[in-house]
């Protein structure tokens, strides 16, 4: 079989990254008849004046035909008599660069192409930076459209210097700078005459010829375990992909985290036995002993992973909502899915100089290093040593959507010791002595819904139980504890995490906690119902917006429609209303005391 290599095509929109692609695929001939009849027929619709648009082989949905531009993925095989070929042709749109990362997540090798009327310009450098990101360290750099501007070498050697200067302090291994023009097809198969002055190779060649092989990245070996074989009580195997080094009957390996080791006494590729599997097989292993080996463990041999909660990792954030510090996501990374929380955020980076600049919060499509909490121990590895357990992606917990991708700088040694101190009285022992089931009553609702008022009312009704209470009441815990948090988006998630840490402890003393606060995003109570987990209760005060605004005790409602309060709930940002919540109360037609009975009756206090 012809060695495989997997290439993108990336840049600004409308930059020719398609029509590329499709004009080398035409001139190579690796076109079906009926492929090549349809092309010309559909390419007298369109826009290019009759002659035949190569773009149409790749951009295949209707939408990208109508607006002339990629929005998803399109992926090609092909082959050549040196080499066998799939590229993924991605998207240049600002607004489709979570399709470009999925695309670059797969790829050996680059094609980073930028129009020779303009340049690099800002999504040339962010596509570059998240190629980077994924772990390419292979480019071709093709200054297309030089037909545009008569196959000047003036022109290129402007572009070039530009390229060079972009990745002058890159981890690139190869790096080739090549003038094309993806209409004509000047260089993209063949040199061409209308460049003398460019003395390298032609695309095709360098694709053909470049050697991306990944067996020579790191010494040692490794296999993520993805799933646990036991067809019947006599074979157990371990199954996944070797992600560095080989392995060999015989091979003393290491199971982590358990630390126990075991000799390898089969090797199964695919069906047929084998004596030895390196990088990139899929496996199956069996060992001579009993060990413990599971789903999101790893065999190792002669190679160094950490074992530990906390990291600092580099992120293309891909979520419309904003990432701030103290949101909690799931973390996948190589075979394990674990709960995480972004502890904080260090730094965004500028994707037009790469300059580090402070940040509270970050958008859709950029670029931040941040600091990453894990739920429990996990094994992982800077990116540059190994990329398998260097890699992750975000999950959001509420949408199930990924968030964003990332990869391990390093590990946070400051942090990895801190644990959990377990103490002799606990929980249990304490809810005992209180003679009570402590719990977490979460009040949301509109400022004005009626939240305080019932809560202090429940609150009353539980001491006149005997009861042991306490409320946590937002504009009190505002001015004590969280007097140093704006209302901005970044600290009203910090807020609500702070209060949900400080009911747990409350939990953890045994006693009841009533926390009355607007806690508007769905994802904030999501985050404080993580952290508290089973002893959450969510109340939610369905008061009209409109009910509210005549209350509106503290005039905030009117100063907000004045413009004089940013961040006003209701108002000028959002309110989610709640899914899920364990009591729904209203209060326009129902008294507080009836609603504290309809609470104390569903929760069963």
């Amino acid at each position: 079989m012809k060695e495989l290599l997997k290439f993108i095509t990336c840049g600004s929109v409308d930059d020719g990254k398609s029509t590329l692609i499709g004009h080398m695929l035409y001139d190579a001939k690796l076109l079906f008849t009926d492929q090549e009849q349809s092309l010309k027929l559909d390419s007298m619709v369109g826009s290019a004046d009759g002659n035949i648009d190569y773009s149409l082989l790749l951009d295949g949905l209707m939408a990208e035909r109508e607006q002339g531009i990629t929005i998803d993925v399109a992926y090609r095989y092909f082959s050549t008599e040196k080499r066998s070929f799939i590229v993924a042709d991605t998207p240049g749109h600002e607004e489709y660069t979570r399709n470009m990362a999925v695309g670059a997540s797969f790829a050996d090798l680059a094609v980073l192409l930028m129009d020779a009327t303009k340049g690099v310009v800002v999504q040339t450098r962010r596509h570059l930076r998240i190629c980077a990101l994924m772990g390419i360290r292979h480019y071709v750099f093709a200054i297309n459209k030089m037909d545009l501007v008569d196959y000047s070498e003036e022109r290129y050697n402007e572009i070039k210097a530009q390229i060079e200067k972009e990745i002058e302090d890159m981890d690139i291994a190869t790096a080739a700078i090549i003038p094309v023009s993806a209409t004509e097809g000047d260089n993209i198969n063949v040199k061409s005459d209308r460049t003398p002055w460019y003395d390298g190779e032609a695309l095709l060649s360098i694709l053909e010829n470049v050697d991306v092989d990944r067996a020579s990245e790191g010494e040692g070996f490794l296999l993520p375990v993805q799933r646990v074989c036991r067809p019947n009580r006599t074979f157990r195997g371990f199954e996944g992909e070797i992600s560095m080094g080989s392995v060999r009957i015989g091979d003393e390996l290491t199971s982590l985290p358990s630390g126990e080791t075991a000799k390898v006494s089969g090797i199964l590729l695919a069906d047929k036995e084998v004596e030895e599997a390196s990088i990139g097989n899929p496996v199956t292993i069996s060992l001579d002993r009993e060990i413990d080996v599971s789903r999101g463990c790893v065999l190792a041999k002669d190679v160094e992973v950490n074992l530990g909660r906390e990291f600092l990792a580099q992120i293309l954030w891909m979520d419309e909502v904003k990432l701030v510090r103290g949101r909690n996501y799931y973390l996948k990374l190589g075979t394990q899915t674990l709960p995480v929380v972004v502890s904080d955020i260090r730094y965004r980076i500028d994707v037009n100089t790469g300059e580090h600049l402070p940040a509270d919060e970050i958008e859709k499509n950029a670029l931040a290093v941040c600091e990453v909490s894990v739920g429990e121990r996990i094994l992982f590895a800077p990116f540059s040593k190994i990329r398998d357990l260097g890699s992750f992606i975000l999950i959001d917990r509420v949408t199930n959507a990924t968030a964003a991708c990332g990869i391990v700088l390093k590990a946070e040694r400051n942090k990895r010791n801190l644990s959990w101190q377990q103490v002799d009285i606990d929980r249990q022992m304490r809810e005992e002595s209180l003679g009570q089931k402590a719990r977490t009553i979460w009040f949301t609702g509109l400022s004005g819904s009626g939240k305080s008022a019932i809560g202090n009312s429940l609150e009353k009704r539980l001491h006149s139980l005997g009861m042991h209470t306490m409320l946590l009441d937002g504009d009190n815990i505002r001015m004590g504890l969280n007097r140093d948090l704006s209302f901005s988006e970044a600290d009203r998630a910090e807020n609500i995490r702070r209060i949900a840490e400080v009911a747990r402890l409350l939990n953890e003393a045994g006693i009841i906690v009533i926390t009355t606060f607007i806690s508007p995003l769905r994802t904030d109570r999501h985050n404080a119902r993580t952290i508290l987990g089973d002893s959450y209760n969510e109340v939610y005060v369905n008061t009209p917006l409109a009910i509210c605004e005549e209350r509106d005790v503290k005039g905030l409602y009117k100063r907000a429609r004045a413009g004089e309060i940013e961040f006003f709930t209701g108002i000028n940002s959002p309110y989610d209303v709640p899914r899920h919540a364990d009591v729904v109360v209203e209060t326009v037609n129902t008294s507080i005391e009836d609603n504290v009975d309809k609470i104390m009756k569903e929760l069963k206090l």
